[in-house]
């Protein structure tokens, strides 16, 4: 039996895993999907004060409070930097790591840094508050804004993503206008550490690819 941990992206909760969730326990594993601070069932904590370390804190609390051992922790999108900082943090309760078309940070950089102009531009799109970025039109209608800060915080490793067992890294090829991913995805696919997977999927794999996702989830456990 396998422990997977699944961290959303932004303006998403746990739920956005319910169909993978339900295929891996099918097969056996322990499967934890995990909401954020500030953001769907949670947004009533939203504040101007979340922000990448409260996320990163999140997952670190939820490993040890499950009593986590060996997981394999999968983010999506935002979720790469969530589960980075909280690998690095407490690498002695994961095994693998798997980034569903996401941002892989290394220390010092930022959503913000490693995204492109037009996210950038959704980023500051923040309604009165001044620091919650909207949801997307086309998200779910379960979707929240999102804390700013979270995206402008730069994130401080001690260490490197080498330590862990496997690496996988699913690039999603169907963007309108091109993929903000598609720099990570340029630097990874040739690296022999990694495991890297194109899959002719948009930006939700769980939704649009989940069969060849599931495949993945499997081998990597």
């Amino acid at each position: 039996m396998t422990t997977y941990v699944l961290v959303p992206g932004a303006c998403h909760g746990g739920w956005c895993f319910d169909r993978l969730t339900g295929q891996l326990r099918a097969e056996g594993h322990r499967v934890l999907p995990l909401t954020l601070t500030g953001l769907s069932e949670r947004q009533h904590l939203l504040h101007a004060g979340v922000n990448l370390e409260t996320h990163i804190e999140d997952l670190v609390r939820f490993l040890e409070t499950e009593r986590v051992e060996r997981a394999v922790l999968v983010g999506h999108s935002y979720g790469g930097m969530v589960l980075t900082g909280a690998a690095d943090r407490r690498p002695e309760l994961v095994d693998a790591l798997v980034y569903l078309d996401a941002f892989v940070p290394e220390s010092g950089e930022s959503c913000w840094t490693l995204t492109d102009d037009r996210q950038r531009e959704w980023y500051l799109s923040v309604g009165e508050t001044g620091y919650a970025v909207p949801p997307l039109p086309f998200f779910d209608p379960r979707a929240s804004a999102h804390p700013l800060a979270s995206l402008l915080q730069t994130i401080r490793l001690d260490g490197d993503l080498s330590r862990f067992r496997r690496r996988d890294y699913v690039y999603a090829k169907v963007w309108d206008g091109g993929s903000p991913f598609e720099p990570t995805h340029r630097k990874l696919r040739d690296d022999p550490q990694w495991n890297v997977h194109e899959l002719d999927s948009k930006h939700d794999l769980m939704r649009d690819a989940p069969d060849e996702l599931l495949r993945i989830l499997l081998a990597a456990g």
